[in-house]
């Protein structure tokens, strides 16, 4: 018999992959075989002509699950995919029907199923199949994911809650991340008091770390779109500081923190070369994670030689400054394959603060 689990959020970017990855980690411990599904797929690419949701091509490499995206990911979110239901292109029975076939299939091949959802309850609803419902679908005990801090905790998931339960899913736990190291037993004590009287467990996830919340070279070339130059496993490191190199060179470098991307404009040709010249330096490429390029002006053709003689990790974003700024201001930083850093991080943190055993106890 599968044993499941449906991972819920309190709203986008609680997360709930983060710790889908955590579990799928967890459960591998003692389960031979350990599965995902992603029933509702908002955010997409496209794998070999097959539109899949992100997350389950996340899992899939990460685990080693193969590409068996029908059943990982029955409803990716295609372009045009609200728009065919609303016209009547595709029936609710139709959607309802994939998900059900995505959950026998993976019920016959797997002894521990790690089920996503997407963003908080109601998402889906448009398309008749919110993660409430998908829950109860997968009739599969629901553990909602929220951030820390005690009154927006318990305000967030009781709304939630009130969605899970009207659709009869079996709401179980809520498990809190982000959590303050200095406060987090005394968090979790409160938040469990709350909870006791709707028969629902708190469990703690992870502290707050910002090796998860920063992002990497890798990361802001993919949300940019625009090539990643010099070393691409230097590319992978996590950005702890973003500095934006106005200042003289001098100041620049005298300012320089540990893995610090610097936003410089095109036409800044004698800082693009001090800090290609310091990357060969072992104390400066500790604290140079990379640079952004900005601006429309063309680098000079010797600071190209030099800039790419060095290998520094570096973007060419041929517009303005500003818009760098606000680009990498709105992006919450997502976790892909490549990020070897944060996976060790996340697979290490889990077995040492999720309580796997008491998880597993409840399913």
């Amino acid at each position: 018999m599968c044993r499941k689990i449906f991972i819920a959020g309190t709203h986008q970017h609680s997360g709930k992959s983060t710790v889908s990855i955590a579990l799928m980690h967890l459960a591998r411990m003692k389960y031979e075989r350990v599965g995902y599904v992603k029933p509702i797929g908002p955010k997409v690419e496209t794998i070999k002509g097959q539109v899949v949701d992100m997350d389950a091509v996340l899992m899939a490499r990460l685990f080693n699950l193969g590409e068996e995206f029908d059943l990982m990911s029955p409803l990716a979110f295609h372009r045009d995919f609200t728009r065919d239901f609303l016209n009547g292109k595709m029936s609710r029975e139709e959607i309802h029907q994939k998900v059900r076939h995505a959950r026998d299939e993976l019920e016959k091949r797997y002894d521990f199923l790690v089920i996503e959802g997407a963003g908080h309850g109601g998402v889906g609803s448009v398309i008749g199949l919110n993660n409430a419902q998908a829950a109860t679908l997968f009739d599969a005990p629901v553990m909602i994911v929220t951030s820390g801090g005690i009154g927006s905790a318990i305000d967030a998931v009781q709304l939630n809650v009130a969605l899970y339960r009207q659709e009869q899913a079996r709401m179980k736990m809520v498990l809190i991340n982000r959590l303050l190291p200095d406060k987090r037993e005394m968090a979790l004590s409160c938040l469990r008091n709350a909870f006791s009287a709707h028969d629902i467990a708190v469990f703690g996830g992870f502290d707050y770390s910002p090796i998860l919340a920063n992002p990497t070279m890798a990361h802001v070339s993919a949300l940019v779109r625009i090539e990643l130059n010099g070393d691409p496993d230097s590319g992978r490191r996590i950005i702890h500081h973003i500095h934006l190199g106005a200042a003289s060179s001098q100041k620049v470098i005298d300012e320089l923190q540990e893995s610090t991307l610097l936003i410089v404009t095109s036409s800044r040709d004698e800082l693009i070369v001090t800090l290609a010249s310091l990357y060969h330096i072992p104390a400066y490429r500790q604290k140079i994670a990379g640079l952004i390029i900005s601006g429309h002006s063309p680098v000079s053709r010797v600071s190209q030689q030099i800039l790419d003689g060095s290998r520094i990790p570096y973007i060419r974003f041929p517009e303005t400054t500003s818009n760098v700024f606000t680009t990498l201001k709105e992006d919450v930083s997502k976790i892909s394959s490549v990020d070897e850093e944060k996976i060790a991080w996340i697979k290490e943190h889990a077995e040492r603060h999720i309580d796997f055993a008491a998880i597993d106890e409840l399913l």
